[in-house]
């Protein structure tokens, strides 16, 4: 079987690569690992810049869609002192930039504006090797295999691909998140919802941080930040619920009830998401008829980029293609050559300029996808 693009990974930057080659007139199929689009959680808020997640949409003709999308008000952020005491409060004027929507929502307009059967489910990669002249092999789960001219991982954090162009592996950044969710909160957990206000919270210190955002629903999705090695989480018991929220919630000890409810009242069992790296500025030499993008090609450590260069990263590559379509090698070459360095220079400013700073209200949100996003290609 031969394919005109091969696309592995249905995120966000996959599916954003699809679309410009439709609108292009430029077949692809997209290989994705999950049974189905509603086979697990798309995560929780992200928030579209105008300078990079906004141009992949409109390189994509999904503007109007996206702007469907959008939730009013959760621009706003507060900046609250582990005694709760609030050191910066903004109110969501519309003038941001950085317009909030659901994760899951916007990977639904890019799947919806895709022609049918161009997404194949429940197809896990397992390896892909060379064939020579740029044409590769991928190999399934199920025992398939299809042989492609273009091959792009757009597989994530554990991307299958990446080997056929590094031997880089992610490396573990010593944070991890502990992931809650509180429902009906206004009415079930007042004083949680009101510290968090229409949109984000940030309560951060030392090694520890508390970070949440109000979702669609009333809804307060919390991600408690600890900075520890994986062998302190290890020593936790995430299988007993009750024990795991109890070790978690000591660890901020001391802190205001209504940031510590956010732990302690989470509806769900916590979850533990470790948080993974590839080096700054990783990259490659050309290998023919193969690329990556997003996470596959830049992992990083929440910097308020990642969701949002997956995305452009998706559409960049896609209109190169269509810009050099006799000619693979000069597209990748010039996709490569400015996404190199657009990834490397965002890698930088991890971390941002500090709460209460614009720089440190994305971050917070890439945060939120970096905790799907490191999940997706287990």
């Amino acid at each position: 079987m031969t394919t005109d693009v091969t696309i592995i990974g249905a995120g966000l930057g996959g599916l954003t690569l699809a679309r410009v080659l439709h609108v292009h007139g430029i077949p692809s199929t997209v290989y994705e690992a999950e049974a189905s689009p509603a086979a697990r959680s798309q995560g929780g808020m992200l928030d579209i810049h105008d300078y990079n997640g906004q141009l992949a949409l409109a390189a994509a003709d999904l503007m109007d869609e996206f702007r469907g999308l959008i939730l009013e008000g959760r621009q706003a952020m507060r900046v609250l002192g582990p005694d709760g005491t609030v050191l910066f409060d903004k109110a969501d004027d519309g003038t941001g930039g950085r317009p909030e929507v659901q994760r899951g929502d916007l990977r639904q307009i890019l799947l919806d504006s895709l022609p049918s059967g161009t997404v194949q489910w429940g197809r896990k990669v397992t390896g892909a090797r060379a064939l020579g002249e740029g044409r590769h092999e991928v190999t399934f789960a199920d025992g398939g295999t299809v042989v492609t001219s273009l091959l792009v991982g757009a597989d994530g954090a554990w991307s299958r691909v990446r080997p056929l162009l590094s031997t880089v592996t992610p490396e573990y950044t010593g944070k991890s998140v502990v992931e809650t969710y509180l429902f009906d909160a206004g009415t079930r957990h007042p004083a949680a919802a009101k510290a968090v206000g229409g949109g984000s919270l940030i309560a951060p210190t030392p090694g520890r941080e508390i970070f949440a955002h109000r979702e669609k629903g009333d809804t307060l999705h919390a991600y408690m930040v600890l900075s520890e090695p994986q062998d302190w989480f290890a020593a936790i018991d995430f299988a007993d619920a009750a024990a795991a929220t109890a070790q978690i919630a000591q660890e901020f000890d001391g802190w205001a009830p209504e940031l510590t409810a956010l732990i302690t009242e989470s509806d769900v069992a916590p979850v533990l998401r470790p948080l993974y790296a590839l080096p700054t500025g990783h990259r490659w030499d050309r290998v023919p008829g193969v690329t990556l993008l997003g996470d596959a090609a830049h992992l990083s450590a929440p910097n308020g980029e990642g969701a949002n260069l997956a995305m452009l990263d998706g559409a960049e590559l896609g209109k190169a293609l269509a810009a050099h379509p006799d000619d693979i090698e000069a597209a990748l070459t010039a996709y490569e050559q400015a996404m190199f360095p657009r990834s490397a220079e965002a890698a930088v400013f991890e971390g941002g300029e500090g709460p209460g700073t614009d720089s440190g209200n994305h971050a917070f949100h890439d945060l939120i996808a970096a905790v799907t996003r490191h999940e997706q290609s287990r």
